[in-house]
């Protein structure tokens, strides 16, 4: 192992001359382009993404999103290919330059402008805004005005968005109340068009019908007992020719008035005067009357020609008819009633129905009330300032030194460069060789051992021919590419656009 690593050294050496060159060539290169590239100078600006100033759980911003997400949108903004044509012509950042075009320019601005955010969890955090330029002075103007639009652009965007939440929900609010206006009129035209079949009336219907099958059960109850009457006094008068009349002193209509009397006093003392049965008696009386006042009157004396029993009959007769007409008048209340109270189910679903979307609309209605309010406190916040903000802490100032290049690093990366490249040369070469330099390779190759060896010699003035040859080309390439670079520079093109013309065939 260490005689190959002394052989390959021989070998590097007896090469060295050519590697020299090579190392040179990229040393001298990279110098130059360490000592030609324009100086570049960067300010920065400082700004702090502040929480917010009035606690969350006392009154909350309507403008949810986060402090980078805010930066994000405003650093597009920003990069913007119109407002940043604007920041190169504003501050003149390209001077005399006119054979940029537009394109170029907005691609360079965007490489010299960085923006780095550092937040937090909790939404705080330092940002720092900062631009290179030739020109101190542009390089600390454009930082400047970078940071100022970022200050208007993060205000515009905070209170755009609270203002445009707010208009959502007062929009919201007056549509919800619209329908809930709406909602309540179908209510109640439902409720008018159906006011006799409605849920709530339906233990009234159902107590109204139970009191008129009472009603319908007595008046039956009262015929009965007047057709047996009838027929009692029919059969009496056929067998006796008379009738059996107790209180001789007073006549029927005067004993009938005297007893519908006391059982419309009675009646009184347990129905209301609207109550039907009193009607009833109240109306019977008033016949009765007319007739004992006919009877005891002027014309009595026609009166007295008539017998007990037709006085009877005819009185019985017109206690059935109208106990007859009543009852067809309760049946045909109790029907309208049956009717509505079978009505009354469906009415009742499609009225819950409407009470239901009545009362999700209002809870809508509540929830959109809420959040109107909450909408107004967060505009109220935003307009005020007093939600999360980005101030500035450090504005930039002009650069006193250049940020770039790195002339120190340009050169040791040369060199770094020269010597890979060096031993990947020597390396290569050795790979791709295929004559038989040393003994143990004839043996490796042929299969043969040799006896001896006799090495080539060359005679002194070859050797001093071939030294002053490779010290001549060395001299000529230390002095002709840094010379040539230095020509091409001050003469055709500056390195930078080199550089970029480099870069742009390349597709860097």
């Amino acid at each position: 192992m260490t005689a190959d690593l002394k052989y390959y050294f021989s070998r590097f050496l007896g090469r060295i001359h050519y590697f020299i060159v090579v190392f040179i060539c990229v040393v001298s290169i990279g110098a130059v382009f360490a000592f030609t590239l324009p100086e570049l100078y960067r300010a920065e600006a400082r700004l702090l993404v502040e929480s917010p100033q009035i606690p969350d759980d006392l009154a909350a911003s309507t403008v949810r999103a986060e402090a980078s997400e805010l930066l994000s949108v405003i650093q597009q903004q920003i990069f913007t290919r119109t407002n940043l044509l604007e920041f190169a012509a504003q501050f003149d950042v390209y001077g005399d330059n006119d054979e940029m075009s537009p394109g170029e320019i907005v691609d360079d601005m965007r490489d010299r402008i960085a923006i780095q955010t550092q937040i937090s969890m909790d939404g705080t955090g330092v940002v720092v805004v900062s631009f290179e330029a030739e020109n101190a002075v542009a390089s600390a103007e454009v930082t400047n005005e970078i940071v100022s639009q970022i200050l208007q652009q993060n205000v515009q965007m905070r209170t755009a968005a609270a203002g445009d939440t707010l208009e959502f929900f007062e929009q919201e609010v007056e549509r919800l109340n619209a329908e809930l206006a709406e909602q309540g009129a179908r209510i109640l035209e439902f409720q008018l068009e159906n006011s006799n079949a409605l849920p709530e009336s339906l233990d009234f219907q159902r107590t109204r019908v139970t009191a008129l099958q009472e009603r319908i059960l007595q008046i039956n109850r009262e015929l009965s007992s007047l057709a047996d009457r009838r027929a009692r006094l029919d059969e009496l008068f056929e067998q006796t020719g008379r009738v059996d009349l107790s209180e001789a002193s007073m006549s029927p209509e005067q004993r009938q008035l005297r007893d519908r009397q006391g059982e419309l006093a009675a009646a009184l003392t347990i129905y209301s005067p609207d109550n039907p049965r009193v009607t009833s008696l109240r109306t019977q009386v008033e016949a009765l009357r007319q007739r004992v006042e006919a009877q005891t009157g002027p014309d009595s004396q026609g009166s007295e020609l008539q017998t007990a029993y037709a006085l009877q009959i005819s009185d019985i007769d017109g206690q059935i008819a109208f106990l007859s007409e009543q009852r067809v008048e309760v049946e045909a209340e109790m029907e309208v009633l049956m009717s509505s109270i079978s009505a009354t189910p469906e009415n009742a679903i499609q009225l819950g129905k409407l009470e239901r979307d009545h009362e999700n609309i209002r809870t809508q209605f509540n929830q959109a009330t809420m959040g109107l309010a909450e909408a107004r406190t967060g505009e109220r916040i935003e307009s005020l300032a007093k939600g999360q903000r980005i101030v500035v802490i450090e504005r930039a100032s002009v650069p006193e030194f250049p940020s770039a290049p790195n002339r120190r690093l340009i050169v040791a990366a040369s060199v770094g460069a020269g010597g890979l490249l060096v031993i990947g040369l020597f390396l290569l070469l050795e790979m791709i060789s295929s004559t038989i330099k040393r003994p143990v390779e004839i043996t490796r190759e042929l299969g043969i051992k040799p006896f001896a060896t006799i090495p080539y010699m060359d005679t002194p003035g070859q050797t001093l021919r071939r030294r002053l040859l490779i010290t001549g080309v060395v001299l000529a390439i230390i002095l002709g590419v840094p010379g040539s670079l230095i020509f091409v520079h001050t003469q055709i093109m500056q390195m930078d656009e080199a550089v970029d013309i480099v870069r742009q065939l390349v597709g860097i």
